[in-house]
């Protein structure tokens, strides 16, 4: 009974005094505060993010929508700042905990803003993507994010009374060791900046490096590039590879090219080949889709005699560089070649061979050809 009857007293006693130096009441107010803050804090940031989405819609720029946007998740954070400041001053609490939590909050609430405010004031830049590649800016901008988070982290140690310039130092050295192992990742991100800082080639450019590899390049990162082959498998080459090698940027071609030589038989007449060649050569200067001079070279020539054939050269160039739109092209101009070889009653060559006996392995002079001896040779 006695105890029973001093824990009642102990009961009575913190119900009076309370805690830490706050009372009861005291106590349940400042928890009300708080857990009323942590409840409506998506409720208040939502009304104030559509308060600000009012302004921002009379303007013409999408930059101000961009950066409300952004700010949504940072402004959650802030009930809950006011609701621990308020319920701080309700219970009468002057511990150095809670004023550091506040003022960690505080910052920790900011850094996040400025980090989530960097990508959508990136795109007020865009006359710098005339000088600079995109994927380079967006390098410098992540590099800006990295370094806002970088400061917020130490000014949130340095109000709990940690000192940064230590581990600064600490880190500084812990660099040095890396680096010395790590020379070739070091290497791959020089690359890499150099790659973009140079216009190599851009994302969805169709790239060829000699030997390494041939595709369409999907991301370009700080170590290696992403690049998908034409069977759809991914290769992440090293970007030293890339910067090192001599490279071809196929999707950099100003006109896509046709080089063929297409094979006369040795039948066709003098008027049939100066008919089709001019015939030839009317027809892709009249197409919109083929490139004339002085834009690019076009020649149709009779070029040579081969083996089996007359050879005549047509060297042109499409508009279109996309592969599918050129298979187009390049489909066209053989229907029309054959439309013309066919008008004007010429054909086309095939390869083939003769062959000249002089004499037969049983036979000592050279070969008869009358035809009686031909016969009798046969049914030998």
């Amino acid at each position: 009974m006695i105890e029973i009857k001093q824990w009642g007293e102990t009961i009575l006693n913190v119900w009076k005094n309370g805690l830490f130096g706050m009372n009861v009441g005291q106590i349940i107010a400042a928890l009300a505060i708080f857990l009323t803050s942590l409840f409506l804090r998506k409720s208040i940031s939502k009304v104030v993010v559509n308060r600000l989405k009012k302004w921002t819609q009379k303007t013409e720029t999408q930059v101000d929508d961009q950066i409300i946007d952004a700010l949504k998740s940072p402004l959650n954070l802030l009930p809950v700042i006011l609701g621990i400041f308020f319920a701080r001053e309700v219970a009468g609490f002057d511990g150095t905990f809670l004023a550091r939590l506040i003022r960690s909050l505080v910052v920790f609430g900011l850094f996040w803003c400025l980090f989530n405010v960097v990508m959508p004031l990136s795109y007020l830049f865009k006359k710098l993507e005339g000088v600079f590649d995109r994927s380079l800016l967006d390098w410098f901008f992540n590099a800006v994010r990295a370094g806002i988070a970088l400061i917020g982290a130490a000014t949130v140690l340095e109000i709990w009374g940690i000192r940064v310039g230590p581990i600064i130092a600490g880190l500084g050295l812990f660099g040095v060791a890396v680096a010395l192992g790590a020379q070739d990742l070091f290497k791959n991100l020089i690359s890499g900046t150099l790659l973009l800082a140079e216009r190599r080639f851009k994302v969805e450019d169709w790239i060829l490096v000699p030997g390494v590899v041939e595709g369409t390049v999907e991301k370009i990162g700080f170590r290696s590039t992403r690049i998908r082959r034409f069977d759809k498998a991914p290769v992440f080459v090293p970007n030293t590879l890339l910067s090192d090698n001599i490279l071809i940027n196929f999707s950099a071609m100003t006109f896509r090219r046709i080089s063929w030589l297409v094979g006369l038989e040795y039948r066709t007449t003098i008027p049939q080949l100066k008919a089709i060649q001019k015939k030839v050569d009317s027809w892709l200067r009249a197409h919109k889709d083929f490139v004339n001079p002085p834009e690019a070279p076009l020649f149709v020539r009779i070029e040579k005699f081969s083996d089996s054939s007359i050879d005549m050269m047509v060297y042109c160039f499409t508009r279109s560089t996309k592969w599918g739109l050129w298979l187009e092209k390049k489909e066209e101009l053989v229907m029309a070649i054959k439309e013309i070889v066919e008008e004007e009653g010429a054909g086309f060559a095939f390869p083939s061979q003769s062959i000249y006996v002089e004499a037969l392995p049983w036979q000592e002079g050279p070969l008869s050809c009358s035809p009686q001896e031909e016969k009798k040779d046969q049914q030998r």
